[in-house]
């Protein structure tokens, strides 16, 4: 680039998408004189769906904003809880990350998730028809200008994942409503009216059922419960709902 040159400073949580040389404070960039703040910021690897406010001289600014020489340049995270306004919270996640959508849906939170790798193009096209926020670590699939919304999953450890949707976008918590297979609604199951799907064992030692009124996939408190439970109790613990 050979035009205006800016100084730029980027929030601590947003460092470890940036070159190492621009991580220790204000850092000068040349511009080419042309493009928005929005696509400076993604050339220099931070993914929209992760900078909040973004002031200029101490003013706040949009995306669109087209640097001048001079300028000192601030970029900030999002603001938690993150607002996503115009659809209810529903997400969609990436093929990476089963186990998060899993365990999202053990919480009752909407989250659809494809099994197989259906392509960026597709992911994305599905974000924007059905107003999901995109989960994923794939800052390309995230710069798209098509979805919904985005947000970076930082870690790969589930239960670090998990945490940060939670405290980022604090969905409501329903434990136990979804089907954990295929984001479904569960319902109350007779034990007659399901007998046919469960294993002699499960018959005699089970009376308490859940069915998934999409897939008809089949729950009862099993030998996993325990594990799950846990998962519940401390969500709900730190970011609230029912834990029944």
């Amino acid at each position: 680039m050979n035009g205006p040159e800016i100084h730029l400073s980027v929030a601590p949580e947003l460092r470890l998408f940036i070159p190492s040389e621009r991580r220790q404070g204000r850092t000068a960039l040349v511009t080419d004189g042309s493009s928005t703040l929005g696509h400076v910021i993604e050339s220099l690897g931070v993914p929209l769906t992760e900078a909040g406010r973004l002031l200029v001289d101490g003013r706040e600014v949009a995306v669109s904003h087209i640097p001048s020489t001079g300028e000192s340049v601030e970029v900030y995270g999002v603001e938690r809880p993150q607002q996503v306004p115009g659809a209810p919270l529903r997400f969609l996640l990436d093929v990476h990350l089963g186990t998060l959508a899993r365990r999202l849906r053990l919480l009752g939170v909407d989250a659809a998730y494809e099994n197989e790798d259906i392509g960026d193009p597709a992911l994305a096209a599905l974000s924007a028809k059905e107003r999901r926020v995109l989960l994923s670590r794939d800052r390309g699939l995230l710069r798209r200008r098509e979805i919904w919304a985005g947000a970076y999953i930082y870690s790969d450890r589930p239960d670090d994942q998990l945490r940060d949707v939670l405290e980022r976008f604090a969905p409501a918590l329903e434990p136990w409503t979804r089907c954990t297979a295929c984001n479904g609604r569960l319902a109350e199951a007779d034990k007659n009216s399901v007998q046919d799907q469960l294993q002699q064992g499960t018959q005699r030692s089970y009376d308490v059922f859940a069915q998934c009124t999409a897939c008809d996939r089949v729950y009862w408190r099993g030998a996993h419960h325990a594990r799950l439970q846990a998962i519940v109790e401390e969500a709900v613990r730190e970011f609230g709902g029912a834990a029944a």
